[in-house]
C-alpha cells in the first residue's frame, strides 16, 4: 500500500492507494456518516458501485445516482440532478458525497458536494488512470459548450481511496487516456523516468508498473499544488498540452476523443512550440514513436478546423487579457508558460496539422 499526504488551504488528506481498497472503506474513514450518496457513471456503476455500498455498515444510509459515462455528462443539467438527488435524500452538512469513477465523475460529484449546502464533505475514489491527476489537487467542475470547464471552483476531497485493481476492468484507450497524463507529469519532471516511459507498450504494462507510475505521477501533482494550491503560478505548469487539448474536445463535441488523449497530442504540439521558442532538443522524436507505437488517435487533429481551434483557446482559462497562453518546457524538467501571438499561433498550428497530416499519410 502506497500513502501520501497532500496539504491544501482548508485541510490535509491522505490518497491511499492499494488493491480490494473498495471493499474496506469503513476501514479507511476518520468520521462517521449516517448519509451517504455515490455518485457514478453507467460503466462503473455496474462494476463496483455494489461493493461500495456493502462496504458500508447498515447503520449508514446510502444512495446512489448514476449518470451517463463520458464527458458530456459533466454538464448543468447533471449538476442539476445531482443536486436534485442530494435534496431528495435528505443530505444535511454531516453527510458524505463520494465520487466512483473516472476524473468525470469526480469533477462533477465534486463540484456537486462544494456547493450543495455550500459544502459537504467529499471522497474521491477514482477508477481510471487518467484519474491519478484528476482526483488530487481539488479541481472540481463542469463543462460550457464554449469550453471545458468553464464552470467550477477548488473544493479539496477528505481523502482519495484509489483502489488499483478497478484499473484492471479499464478498455484500452482509458489506458492510453490516463498515460497522457503520467507522461505529462514525467515531463514535467525527470528525464530518466520519461525514458522509461518512453519505451513502454501500453498493453504490457505489470501491475507492478502501473501503481509505480501512478505514484510517481500523484507526488509530481502534489509537489506541485502545495507549492500553488489556485494555481497563480508553478501549478500552470500542470496544463502543459491542455490549451490544445481542452479546444480539441470542445470544437469536436465532449466525448468524441478522451481527454488524455487530446492532452497527449496538445503536448506533442507545445513540445514543436517549445524546441521554435527557445533553440532546445527535446524527446519529441520518441514521443512521436511512443504515440504511433500506442495507436494514439493523432489523426483526429485532421477533423478540426485550425482557425475554430484558435478560437476555441480563446476561451481556455489560462487565456488572460486575450493573449492566449501556452505551457512550454524549456527542457524536460524546466516548464514556463508563455504568450504566443495568434499570428504565431495559426503559424504553429497549420505546420502541425500538416505534420501530423503526413504522418498519418504513412502509417
Amino acid at each position: 500500500m502506497s500513502t501520501l499526504m497532500i496539504s491544501s488551504s482548508t485541510h490535509s488528506y491522505q490518497v491511499v492507494i492499494k488493491k480490494g481498497l473498495r471493499t474496506q472503506l469503513k476501514d479507511h474513514l476518520d468520521k462517521k456518516y449516517a448519509k451517504v450518496l455515490v455518485i457514478t457513471d453507467s460503466k462503473v456503476g455496474p462494476l463496483y458501485l455494489d461493493e461500495v455500498i456493502n462496504a458500508f455498515p447498515e447503520d449508514v444510509e446510502v444512495s446512489h445516482s448514476i449518470v451517463s459515462a463520458g464527458e458530456a455528462s459533466k454538464s448543468m443539467e447533471q449538476y442539476s440532478n445531482l443536486l436534485n438527488a442530494c435534496i431528495t435524500n435528505q443530505l444535511d452538512r454531516n453527510s458524505l458525497i463520494i465520487g466512483l469513477g473516472g476524473g468525470m465523475v469526480g469533477d462533477l460529484s465534486g463540484f456537486v458536494a462544494s456547493t450543495y449546502l455550500r459544502g459537504v464533505d467529499f471522497l474521491q475514489m477514482p477508477t481510471s488512470i487518467l484519474a491519478h491527476d484528476s482526483s488530487v489537487g481539488g479541481k472540481v467542475a463542469i463543462n460550457h459548450k464554449q469550453g471545458k470547464n468553464l464552470i467550477g471552483c477548488f473544493y479539496s476531497p477528505i481523502q482519495v481511496i484509489y483502489d488499483t485493481e478497478t484499473l484492471q476492468t479499464l478498455p484500452v484507450e482509458e489506458i492510453r487516456s490516463g498515460y497522457g497524463e503520467v507522461v505529462k507529469h514525467a515531463l514535467l519532471s525527470d528525464m530518466s523516468w520519461c525514458e522509461q516511459l518512453l519505451v513502454e507498450d501500453l498493453s504490457a504494462l505489470s501491475y507492478q508498473q502501473l501503481e509505480d507510475h501512478l505514484t510517481l505521477g500523484i507526488q509530481v501533482k502534489a509537489e506541485v499544488v502545495e507549492q500553488d494550491e489556485k494555481e497563480h503560478g508553478v501549478r500552470r505548469h500542470l496544463n502543459l498540452g491542455h490549451t490544445l487539448a481542452h479546444a480539441m474536445e470542445a470544437e469536436l463535441g465532449y466525448g468524441e476523443i478522451t481527454h488524455g488523449e487530446a492532452v497527449a497530442i496538445g503536448i506533442w504540439f507545445a513540445m514543436k512550440i517549445s524546441e521554435d521558442s527557445f533553440k532546445v532538443s527535446l524527446p519529441t522524436k520518441s514521443y512521436v514513436q511512443w504515440l504511433i507505437k500506442n495507436e494514439y488517435p493523432i489523426d483526429t487533429l485532421l477533423k478540426v478546423n485550425p482557425e475554430k481551434l484558435v478560437n476555441r483557446m480563446r476561451w481556455d482559462k489560462k487565456t488572460i487579457d486575450n493573449n492566449i497562453h501556452f505551457v512550454l518546457l524549456e527542457a524536460v524538467g524546466s516548464p514556463t508558460v508563455e504568450k504566443i501571438s495568434e499570428t504565431k499561433l495559426h503559424q504553429y498550428l497549420n505546420d502541425f496539422v500538416e505534420e501530423v497530416s503526413q504522418i498519418d499519410k504513412r502509417n
